[in-house]
């Protein structure tokens, strides 16, 4: 019914006109009400930090989209691993381990860094002969291609262990690099009143632009901290990833305020200049042993050209004048 047959009816009731009304009014009421009400800035910030852990922890869980090539040889890397039961024992904790130290994290990287040791040594000593034997590359002698077969086999052998110990170090390198700038923003924000959890979240944020590594670190410590049942858990992952004695004196100072009470935003900045006097004595210690350094390629590359510069024109007189006489 619309309103021209409502109309013709005849006049509307007060009573219905009185609750239109009212209830145009309640709804006014609540509408406004709603626009001026303002949550609390605690609030805010803790469903910002609940937002942002999920997110976080989705992000870190969860892997991303490869390529279908990498995808395709992913999964017959990791095929062939598990067939042979390569998954399951002593080995493959170690690999996680030194893999997680190096930044790969995934269950397919262990089955690629498996993989790797097994194919690498079958694919250089193939090489090695048929470039030696089939193709005669070089004019060896049968024992001497034999042991350069072996030493193929080998160099295949330990090529990805080199490779995970090189970005290893580097990656431990640059932790230690922004481990001070990463406790002095610490110690600014505890100061501040944030909580530990709160503090490593704006950590991450701000240090990521000039370390990602220790950005990356202390990220999934915070997400740990928030999702683990024990938060010492948190702590000794954090440890294991990063393998550096720094960590486990930074990590030792956060279980004891965890579990004492006490203060640490005093202890974090007595690390933090404790880790900067020994950076600069490391440097000071390089520096002393520059000149025994440089001495090697002076005597071999220096000294003989400057030789021949003061005493060559001298030595080619003499010798013309040997030939005039």
């Amino acid at each position: 019914m619309n309103i021209e047959e409502l109309l013709s009816e005849g006049p509307v009731d007060g009573m219905h006109i009185a609750l239109v009304a009212a209830a145009a009014a309640f709804f006014a009421v609540l509408a406004m009400w709603r626009a001026m009400l303002e949550r609390t800035p605690v609030q805010r910030r803790i469903g910002a930090l609940s937002e942002r852990r999920e997110a976080l922890k989705q992000d870190l869980t969860t892997s991303k989209r490869r390529a279908p090539q990498i995808s395709r040889s992913v999964g017959l890397a990791k095929r062939t691993v598990e067939k042979l039961k390569l998954m399951r024992g002593q080995t493959a904790a170690l690999a996680a381990k030194k893999l997680v130290r190096a930044g790969y994290r995934s269950n397919d990287a262990v089955a690629v860094y498996l993989f790797a040791k097994l194919c690498l040594p079958l694919g250089c000593g193939a090489a090695a002969v048929i470039g030696f034997y089939s193709l005669d590359l070089m004019s060896l002698n049968p024992q001497m291609k034999l042991v350069a077969a072996i030493g193929a086999v080998l160099v295949g052998f330990y090529l990805p262990e080199v490779f995970v110990k090189n970005v290893t170090d580097k990656r431990r390198e640059k932790l230690v690099k922004a481990l001070p700038d990463m406790l002095d923003l610490m110690v600014i924000c505890t100061e501040a009143g944030s909580s530990l959890d709160a503090t490593l979240t704006r950590v991450s944020y701000e240090i990521r632009p000039s370390s990602a590594e220790m950005a990356e670190e202390v990220e999934l410590t915070g997400i740990e901290l928030g999702f683990l049942p024990d938060r010492r858990m948190a702590f000794e992952n954090f440890c294991e990833r990063t393998g550096l004695k720094h960590i486990d004196a930074l990590v030792s100072t956060l279980m004891q305020t965890e579990k004492y009470g006490t203060p640490l935003a005093q202890s974090l900045r007595i690390l933090a200049r404790e880790l900067r006097d020994e950076r600069l004595m490391a440097a000071e210690a390089k520096a002393a042993r520059l000149p025994a350094t440089l001495m090697i390629p002076m005597v071999i590359f220096i000294l003989p050209v400057l030789f021949i510069v003061l005493i060559g024109p001298g030595a080619l007189s003499i010798v013309d004048g040997l030939g005039a006489l």
